[in-house]
């Protein structure tokens, strides 16, 4: 997985200017329009959401969101590029790389490209206000995980499709949903009584709800914390499991 790893930095670092800003600028840019613009608004009405500000509640959704976002995007075109376009990722299996660990590096690599960008945007959210405890140190790995299970689900998804026109769907009907209902703009405590327990079942709304407990300094019991946890390890280690299952498929001679 090491190499791997090496050969996406070695292509990041020639690419890193384009990357930072879809990564870091532009959900930043994202974060003050909400947060402070329409956050304004927000609190002179309504005194702010769940007790806090609005910025302070929208931070860790962002955080969480931009990750998860990051993960999907790097887990779909580039994956079907290495296995269908360029076949790269064939040309990676004819050396010592197995199939599995080239997965497995694929995964890793977008964990380290999210634990970045959460980094950095959680030293700007922070001087921008929309960080109050000094947990939210604990916002970047939870944030990583929930991104890890996306991206370890839809990179074992993309390497086996023809072309990327189901990807069209899986954003549109798919992420963007899990964006708007997860938590991210509002509490879930807000939507209609019969959809709020689909909420439990995504991914985001576990990592959402991590992310807001360590921003904002918040202190939920033990087994919530716990439950939320093992509910994305659940997912990702289900996920490791089946897309190293299809990367072997895929990319077998």
């Amino acid at each position: 997985m090491v190499r791997v790893v090496e050969r996406e930095y070695m292509v990041w670092r020639r690419l890193w200017r384009g990357a930072v800003l879809n990564t870091v600028v532009q959900p930043l840019l994202f974060l003050a329009a909400m947060g402070l613009g329409l956050g304004e608004l927000v609190n002179k009405k309504s005194g702010g959401v769940a007790g806090l500000t609005y910025l302070e509640f929208v931070t860790p959704g962002l955080l969480a969101a931009t990750v998860m976002l990051a993960a999907a995007y790097e887990s779909l075109w580039p994956v079907l590029g290495g296995a269908k376009w360029q076949k790269t990722f064939h040309a990676a299996v004819t050396t010592p790389i197995e199939s599995r660990e080239l997965f497995g590096g694929r995964v890793l690599w977008v964990c380290l490209r999210g634990a970045f960008s959460a980094s950095v945007f959680l030293v700007v959210a922070t001087i921008l206000g929309g960080v109050t405890s000094f947990w939210a140190v604990f916002a970047v790995p939870a944030a990583v995980l929930g991104g890890a299970v996306f991206a370890a689900w839809l990179s074992g998804y993309a390497v086996m499709q023809e072309s990327d026109v189901p990807f069209a769907v899986i954003t549109r009907v798919g992420l963007f949903p899990l964006f708007m209902f997860s938590g991210t703009f509002f509490p879930t405590s807000q939507l209609p009584d019969w959809l709020q327990p689909f909420t439990w079942l995504s991914p985001l709304w576990h990592t959402v709800e991590l992310c807001r407990a360590a921003t904002t300094g918040s202190q939920p019991s033990a087994g919530t914390v716990l439950g939320h946890v093992t509910f994305l390890v659940a997912l990702l280690a289900l996920g490791w499991w089946w897309g190293g299952r299809r990367f072997t498929k895929a990319l077998a001679p």
